[in-house]
């Protein structure tokens, strides 16, 4: 990306920083008053910051952050664009935004990488891409089950996905769907990449990948 280009993908993103911060605390399952606690900031602050009514120093901005549990540039999504539906609606491949950094746990945690390909975590569902590299496997293999769907298909590679009592073995151009109250879990077993891409609803992502709440793993595969 140029620097013009830079430039103008950021002061959309602080147009849209509100939007943003609501949109991760939904997902948190987090109220205004548990956030503006745990941020340290005062309720209506937030709620003028949320509304794109007040815009927040840095200092409150990583006060925020933390309270969310990611850092200060997961507010800033990288969308340019030469209009503003595209900037407001387009991920370009290299502007993908990494998961793994909501989820507080990176590839040796999880087993895989992912990386959100939906413009947003403000919908009914969101999506992603996760690559397992050859023989990842979350080491805790534990089955994982949740409210809501899931949904997915085998770009590249080999899944091996546990469904409730069956194991069965994706490849390239399998899909599944399933109520993700089902018990489920995945790994790749063989020696070559595998890419999957995945849709879940809600959106729902906890702090902990641990929590029973849809998302990577522990929830989706």
């Amino acid at each position: 990306m140029s620097q013009s280009e830079n430039v103008v993908a950021m002061a959309d993103s602080l147009q849209s920083l509100g939007g943003e911060v609501r949109q991760l605390r939904k997902a948190r399952g987090l109220t205004l008053k548990a956030l503006s606690r745990q941020a340290g900031i005062s309720l209506s602050h937030l709620s003028a910051i949320e509304r794109g009514a007040s815009k927040p120093s840095v200092d409150v901005l990583g006060c925020i952050a933390g309270g969310l549990d990611v850092t200060p540039d997961w507010f800033f999504a990288r969308r340019p664009g030469a209009g503003p539906m595209e900037r407001a609606h387009v991920v370009r491949s290299q502007n993908r935004r990494n998961l793994n950094t909501l989820y507080g746990q990176g590839l040796a945690e999880l087993g895989y990488d992912d990386s959100l390909l939906s413009s947003s975590i403000g919908g009914q569902f969101y999506m992603g891409l996760a690559v397992y590299a050859p023989y990842a496997e979350r080491p805790a293999a534990a089955l994982h089950e949740h409210e809501g769907e899931e949904h997915g298909i085998v770009l590249e590679g080999e899944l091996e996905m546990r469904i409730g009592d069956e194991t069965v073995t994706l490849r390239a151009g399998d899909s599944y769907s399933f109520d993700a109250r089902i018990s489920h879990h995945a790994r790749n077993r063989t020696d070559q990449v595998c890419r999957l891409v995945w849709a879940v609803s809600p959106v729902v992502i906890p702090k902990s990948v641990e929590a029973e709440a849809p998302l990577a793993e522990g929830t989706r595969k």
